[in-house]
């Protein structure tokens, strides 16, 4: 059972439009709070996207997402696992960029998340763009490579773009497989997607060992089918989950920068993430969320709804 103190805001004792908004309604308790040493999964806002290329904004996701979040109640609707009950939650503020420097930031961002492993606090992070994952990886896998399962429309698995830039959020798990922060033979991609530049990272997939699912497996064989696969695939050690917005289709979630239409519906989105109750999750993001693009909030509303089912199979193991 967690700490009375970590309970979330009841939407019966302050109505959800008043108050200042947290994560899912969470106490704010940053590093410097007395309490922060009682956390045990860290809810973090990662407002940064120097990593895009095309269409910028996630930057401003982790705001939007906190708002939206009002909205999250306690219990799950089909589980009925009551993740604020189950754990110490805490929204532990956000972690700060240098937007003039992607170097400098992913410094900052790693020793944030080195600092969380240390106190043995797991992550769930609201992004910013997928770049973001790479010092969160940075941070916590300290231990050895980790797994992962990683919903989205791109692999992220590039190179370099524009002429040999490598820190895009294009190329974060490239360079997290080349850093060994990932086991690439424990990585499994699904819903990948849209027309392409060319097959470079495919091909790196292919000879990494990376599995890759794309969308027309995944709707022929089904969600549980590649669930059933992608469990087998990661095993029982410890692994990491990264949930890009653009994984669900446009209709559904189209604020972010680089949608791909002819994806998973909301429902679909929601189902993935409880295929993954059980599993050893040691850090979660939901990333490239993109206020410009969403003029009716409907993507952020999704994502948190995302990161709620994340939350829930993180306290299920």
């Amino acid at each position: 059972m967690s700490d009375p103190f970590f309970t979330p805001v009841s939407g019966f004792d302050l109505p959800r439009f008043a108050g200042v908004p947290t994560f899912m309604r969470l106490p704010h308790v940053p590093p410097d709070h007395p309490r922060f040493g009682d956390v045990e999964i860290g809810l973090v806002g990662a407002p940064w996207d120097s990593g895009t290329t095309n269409r910028p904004g996630p930057r401003h996701g982790p705001r939007q997402l906190r708002d939206a979040s009002t909205m999250i109640r306690a219990e799950h609707p089909v589980t009925g696992i009551r993740p604020f009950e189950a754990a110490n939650c805490a929204d532990i503020g956000d972690v700060g960029p240098n937007p003039a420097s992607i170097p400098d930031t992913l410094d900052r961002f790693t020793a944030f998340y080195a600092n969380l492993k240390a106190q043995n606090i797991r992550p769930l992070t609201a992004g910013g763009d997928h770049l973001c994952s790479l010092p969160i990886l940075r941070g916590i896998a300290g231990d050895g490579p980790l797994g992962m399962i990683h919903f989205d429309s791109h692999t992220d698995l590039y190179h370099s773009y524009f002429g040999g830039e490598l820190y895009t959020h294009g190329t974060p798990f490239r360079r997290a497989i080349e850093e060994r922060l990932l086991d690439p033979a424990r990585v499994v991609q699904i819903g990948i997607r849209g027309t392409m530049y060319d097959h470079e990272d495919l091909d790196f997939a292919e000879k990494s060992g990376v599995r890759v699912i794309r969308i027309e497996e995944f709707m022929a064989r089904g969600v549980a089918d590649v669930m059933a696969e992608a469990r087998q695939i990661v095993g029982t050690s410890p692994i990491y989950v990264s949930y890009d917005i653009d994984f669900i289709d446009p209709a559904f979630a189209p604020g972010t920068g680089t949608p791909e239409v002819g994806g998973p519906t909301s429902f679909q989105a929601l189902d993935v993430c409880r295929h993954l109750h059980g599993l050893e999750i040691r850090g979660a993001d939901l990333v490239e969320v993109s206020p410009p693009f969403d003029q009716t909030g409907a993507t952020a509303f999704l994502g948190v709804s995302v990161m709620f089912e994340m939350l829930a199979a993180m306290v299920s193991a």
